[in-house]
């Protein structure tokens, strides 16, 4: 008897679970490789068009202040389209792909989420 009250409490207690992580979107990533020509430091974020998320978030940016290639490895949904924006620091108006904000648009800057990685982009002046 006490092993089928035990049961059926871990029965209950899994149920829920299993149904509330049955509608999330499965983690995937995507992994960006980016390489600046300009002479100046450049600003990186990138937007979902998912969802309203950035990374890296919370009022952070990427920093890019050399001429090496840097990758970013993004934690994403699967199959979520993610756009990377970039600027001269403190001159917006100097931008690639979406821009700060993701307020530019793009037709060539965005990938999805599917475990994968973006093609090699090259800021150029």
């Amino acid at each position: 008897m006490k092993v089928l009250k035990t049961l059926g409490f871990m029965a209950l207690v899994a149920g829920p679970a299993v149904t509330m992580s049955a509608g999330a979107a499965p983690a995937e990533t995507l992994t960006w490789t980016i390489t600046s020509q300009h002479p100046n430091t450049i600003e990186l974020e990138f937007y979902s068009q998912s969802r309203k998320h950035v990374w890296p978030g919370k009022g952070k940016v990427y920093v890019i202040d050399d001429y090496d290639e840097h990758t970013y490895t993004l934690k994403c949904d699967a199959g979520e389209d993610i756009c990377y924006g970039a600027w001269v620091k403190n001159e917006s108006s100097t931008y690639w792909g979406s821009g700060k904000g993701d307020k530019e648009g793009c037709e060539e800057c965005c990938y999805t989420c599917d475990g994968g990685q973006s093609e090699a982009i090259e800021l150029v002046k």
